[in-house]
Formats: C-alpha cells, structure tokens, sequence
C-alpha cells in the first residue's frame, strides 16, 4: 500500500475481499500483529480485516524528514482508505484511536463507516500519558543486548500479564542489528535523534481540537464505541465517564483484566465486543 507522499506502507489482508472493511490502526510503538487474533476472528465471521502498519512502524516505510505529525498518519489512512471499494470501520487504539478521530471527525468527514476507539479519549490521564512516553523513548536509542531484555522490560510495564516462557513473539515487536534488538519502529518517532527534526505527534494534547472532531463523529451520525481497559491508566473510568456524558450516543464496553493494550490483555472480550459492534453497525451485510 502507499501512504502519502508516496511512502511504503505494509498490511495484512484476511477474509473476503468483497465484505465490509475493518481497518484496525495499532498504537504508538505497536505493530499491525498487535491485531492477530481479533483480525483472524473476524476474517472468520465474515469481514475483509486489515491491519496496517502505520509510518515509522513494523515493516512500513520511515519518514526520511523523521515527520510524525498525527496529521500525517491521518494522511496515510486517508491513501489506504481511498484504494478500498467501500468505506471501512475504523478500530483505532491510542495513536489509531487519535488518527481516526482527526481522520473521521476533521479532515475527511464521512470517511468512515463507524469508529472504535481502542483505551483512548481526548482528555488522557496525564500520568499514563507519561508512564507511555518513558517507556518508549528509555531503550529507543541504545536496544536490548538479549530478548530476554526485552521480555524484562515489557513485564515491567505490563506487571499484570504473564512473563512468556517462549521469546518468539517478540520477534514481531523488535528487529535485530549488530548483535542487539531495537524497537520495531524509528527512534525518531519518540522524540528525534541526531540530526533528525522532532516531529511527533504532539496534537494529541489539543484536546478541544479532539473532542471538536469526535462531536462532528457523532453528529453525522457515524456509529462510535469506546472499549477501555478497566485497569487502564491512560483512560480513567472517571475520564470514560465524563467522555460517555459528554457524546451519549457512544457505545461504551469496558474490558476487565485489562490495562491500555486491550487487545492483548483480554483478546477473547475485546474480539467480542468489536464484533458485537460490526454487526449491529451493518458490518456483515
């Protein structure tokens, strides 16, 4: 696929090509096999399920002018979106959820089919915010000597998910050079390097601006739904509660055992709840 400017994005396509489209958005520092398993579920009930690997991320192209402006993966949705035969659901979580919003509520009205924020609102717990933040710039720049470092690390910052006895799947998250692993995804996304300009995504503290975005959502009448983790410290059930007040026609699910990466904490229940979604949405016609 090719986002803007001509930059090489890579996704997986599964399920028949002439069903509705899905179009799941990972977050900040993810990848598109954060949706294995919910893509291959609904692939099997009978949605066209793709997972994209955003710029800067996975496999896709990184941005040669180290650009990670949200609006510029607002842009690249926009070319993926523009190249399917129909108009897609869009499943964003966090960095997908804030895309969506700006995508579906600003810069392309109607775009979409319906949206699915994944643990993420306009108004974010500061300290989550930060919590993410350190996390993904500490080892951005110097790696991991083992992938056992890098199960270490993620335990840390996951302490309610099992440690995995088998490494394997992170293999998906990392990519190996001299000797040691980095994140799957450019250093210059959290925060720049040498000689590369800070770009990042800093609209996503313009919370008027996103909540500007999701009000336009909801009064075209673009069926919307918040999934959020119950032990979520990015999104409070204070903040879902003031969020579910403020546009009362979005759908709210709250996933327990389940922090900010919802999808694979409780895969099983966020699955569910998608699909539940999709199909009362017209999803599967």
């Amino acid at each position: 696929m090719t986002g803007a400017g001509g930059l090489v994005l890579v996704a997986d396509e599964r399920g028949p090509e002439d069903a509705a489209p899905v179009l799941l958005l990972h977050g900040g520092g993810q990848t598109r096999h954060s949706w294995s398993g919910t893509s291959t579920v609904l692939a099997e009930r009978g949605w066209r399920s793709i997972t994209l690997d955003f710029r800067g991320h996975g496999d896709s192209g990184w941005a040669t002018d180290g650009d990670y402006r949200l609006i510029r993966f607002v842009a690249d949705t926009e070319a993926v979106v523009r190249g399917l035969d129909q108009r897609p659901f869009l499943i964003g979580a966090s960095l997908g959820g804030f895309t969506s919003m700006l995508l579906a509520g600003e810069l392309h009205p109607g775009i979409a089919r319906g949206v699915v924020l994944v643990d993420i609102i306009p108004e974010m717990e500061s300290a989550g915010s930060h919590r993410i933040s350190e996390f993904m710039s500490a080892r951005a720049h110097d790696g991991f000597a083992s992938l056992d470092e890098v199960a270490d690390a993620v335990a840390a910052y996951n302490p309610h998910r099992p440690r995995p006895a088998n490494l394997d799947g992170l293999r998906k998250n990392v990519r190996e050079r001299d000797g040691r692993w980095y994140w799957h995804w450019d250093p210059a996304f959290a925060g720049g390097g040498d000689g590369v300009a800070d770009m990042g995504p800093s609209e996503v503290t313009d919370i008027d601006r996103l909540h500007a975005a999701v009000q336009r959502i909801v009064d075209d009448g673009i069926p919307m739904m918040l999934v959020r983790g119950r032990i979520s410290d990015l999104v409070s059930a204070e903040g879902a509660q003031r969020f579910c007040e403020r546009f009362p026609s979005v759908e709210f699910v709250d996933v327990s055992g389940a922090g900010h990466m919802v999808a694979g904490d409780r895969n099983d229940a966020f699955t569910d709840a998608v699909a539940g979604f999709l199909t009362r949405h017209g999803g599967n016609e």
